[in-house]
């Protein structure tokens, strides 16, 4: 797909409002303490007994970094002391065990993503041990099987800790770099050399890891469009697998760290799209292909492969190649997806450690879908993934008419239909390619929950 045909700049501008990432349906918003652990427990149990059990997924969130990134809005923990990790891994390793309890020892974990914070802020021989106990409560899949990936900060790690990584049991890594710019990286107090980068993304190919990610992000102070394209220069030299390129959310009332950059650094709002659009330019010139919402891919990649036959999914981490998981969440803040519910751990370590050593699991609040919310799933991700929808399947898995229960979505999108973003036939809707951008708008339209200008996402571009 060619970028003139992805990138319309007034259609960009004229839908870039707030709205969900839909990494999950309902939205996290919808979560509510009322759900506790004992309904997490019944949809544990529920997910065991179902005809064909769902393999399982596993994220496991840790939560340190030893240096404040300034645009993070992540939950993490900044220090030097290194027993706090220690000792958060040990109530990982509670958790662990009480949640594996909970489900039946022949589902095996095909899909395992460590995420932070920095998962590289603990050491080889303390990621080794986790993933030793992760293996006895969850029982790790074939090897040709697994989809093990962890974000690396650069920083933190050497080319011989990456080899160790493949050793260790992952196949896939994503490295964060953001931005090459030396100035960027002064602005938002993440420095790192371009020279450091290369060399250890040489290590994980020499290594042998399946899939290598960089993330780069834009809207950064201090970003041109000049100093942008230099560090797209750098990225495509590189060559990895895979791309995100994520849309900076400056939100300093909200987020403390994000205070600590200086406002007149900040770029006004027209380079933002500026930077998109010169983004998208680069990437598909370079033969990347557009995946969705911030994703690019090599065309032999496992992820383009999945979106070409019909098989892309979508979960808590984006885009994924692995079918549909019961997905378990390790540690403060994390999120899981089992059975037909969704669940939150705790966010503070405290109250973390408390309920492990009660024997309770950190569940602090959740979600159960009832049937109109799993019709809504169901349309939102086959959108997200595949950007069609034919109604006679939809009809047929969830036993409605679709024009008639979804009249007032359809009418939504009748707007964009008229700026030819969408197409909508007697049969079903495709998303055309100046749509693409605009996935999450036309997803917009199908959740009953979302009410008017609300303001609490990102915005949609």
């Amino acid at each position: 797909m060619q970028d003139d045909q992805l990138f319309n700049r007034p259609l960009v501008e004229k839908y870039d409002r707030p709205g969900p990432r839909y990494t999950s349906y309902p939205t996290a918003p919808q979560f509510h303490s009322a759900f506790a652990e004992d309904d997490y427990r019944a949809a544990a149990e529920r997910s065991n007994r179902v005809a064909l059990p769902k393999p399982l997924s596993v994220y496991v969130h840790i939560p340190f970094c030893r240096s404040l990134c300034y645009y993070c809005a992540c939950n993490k923990i900044i220090t030097h002391n290194t027993e706090r990790a220690a000792e958060y891994l040990d109530w990982l390793k509670q958790e662990i065990q009480v949640q594996g309890a909970l489900f039946d020892e022949t589902r095996r974990m095909t899909q395992l993503h460590l995420g932070g914070g920095t998962p590289t802020y603990l050491s080889n021989a303390q990621l080794g041990d986790l993933m030793t106990a992760l293996d006895s409560a969850f029982h790790f899949a074939p090897v040709e099987e697994r989809e093990f990936s962890l974000e690396v900060d650069p920083r933190t790690v050497t080319p011989a800790q990456i080899h160790e990584l493949h050793a260790l049991g992952f196949n896939r890594l994503s490295f964060g770099v953001q931005d090459f710019d030396p100035d960027v990286q002064k602005a938002v107090n993440r420095e790192q050399s371009e020279e450091q980068v290369f060399e250890l993304v040489q290590a994980a190919r020499d290594a042998g890891f399946q899939s290598i990610s960089v993330d780069l992000i834009y809207g950064l102070p201090l970003q041109t469009v000049a100093s942008f394209d230099t560090t797209l220069d750098k990225i495509i030299a590189l060559r990895p697998d895979r791309l995100a390129t994520y849309s900076y959310a400056h939100l300093p009332e909200l987020f403390k760290a994000q205070r600590l950059i200086r406002p007149e650094d900040m770029p006004p709002p027209e380079r933002k799209i500026e930077l998109l659009e010169l983004t998208i330019r680069r990437l598909t010139a370079a033969g990347y292909v557009y995946i969705g919402m911030d994703h690019f891919a090599l065309p032999e990649d496992e992820l383009t492969l999945a979106k070409e036959n019909g098989t892309l999914q979508r979960n808590f981490q984006g885009y994924s190649t692995h079918a549909d998981c019961d997905m378990i969440g390790l540690g403060i803040t994390s999120i899981g997806k089992v059975g037909d519910s969704y669940s939150q751990n705790v966010k503070e370590t405290a109250q973390y450690q408390a309920r492990l050593e009660a024997g309770r699991l950190p569940v602090m609040r959740g979600y159960r879908l009832n049937d109109d919310d799993r019709l809504r799933r169901d349309v939102i991700n086959t959108l997200m993934c595949h950007g069609r929808l034919d109604f006679a399947e939809i009809e047929s898995r969830h036993d409605i008419v679709f024009d008639e229960y979804f009249a007032d979505a359809l009418e939504q999108l009748d707007e964009m239909e008229r700026d030819g973003l969408v197409a909508i036939q007697a049969n079903g809707l495709e998303v055309l390619p100046a749509g693409r951008l605009m996935m999450r708008n036309m997803a917009m339209a199908f959740d009953a929950y979302l009410k008017p200008n609300e303001g609490r996402f990102s915005r949609t571009v």
